[in-house]
């Protein structure tokens, strides 16, 4: 067994690991498993009726999501499979977003999480009202821009750009 985009495993549990969980979420979903190590070769753990209790409890508190604990043993050796589903909304740990990618996780930071919540929420940057903004703001000229692209294209047509157009000066 080998880490993949969708696999990943550690020793032990930290709590540093939710960000594993949130990457999982955020990306295709995954499984994190817990006592096999980097070489996929299970290690066991000692702790793992504790974690069986705490996980989807910290999962659901400081997550808000639902991940499958299982309990799964090899050779006499106790491991966890955390299976994570991907998830439609964008999922955060403190206020940090991470996504998996390839066999690495990333954080996801200015631009890449707007986009990245845009899309999650199923909205474009043009949707985003600027509570800030007036008429006044308005370029004139780009409007007309668009307008003769439109004409051009056939999106609109000349009555109803002559329309807009005497709605938008009024």
């Amino acid at each position: 067994m080998q880490e993949s985009q969708n696999k990943e495993y550690k020793s032990n549990w930290r709590d540093e690991y939710l960000k594993w969980i949130c990457g999982f979420a955020n990306a295709g979903g995954g499984k994190l498993y817990i006592g096999i190590d980097d070489k996929g070769t299970v290690t066991g753990i000692d702790n793992h009726n504790k974690l069986l209790e705490d996980l989807p409890n910290k999962f659901r508190d400081i997550l808000g999501v639902y991940a499958e604990v299982n309990l799964l043993s090899e050779d006499g050796k106790h491991f966890l499979e955390i299976i994570v589903p991907r998830f439609d909304v964008p999922i955060s740990v403190r206020g940090k977003y991470y996504v998996r990618t390839g066999s690495t996780l990333q954080e996801l930071k200015g631009p890449a999480l707007n986009e990245f919540i845009l899309k999650r929420t199923g909205k474009t940057w043009d949707e985003i009202p600027v509570e800030s903004a007036t008429f006044i703001d308005i370029d004139e000229e780009a409007v007309n821009f668009f307008i003769k692209k439109a004409l051009k294209s056939k999106r609109i047509t000349s009555d109803a750009a002559e329309e807009d157009t005497k709605t938008l000066l009024r």
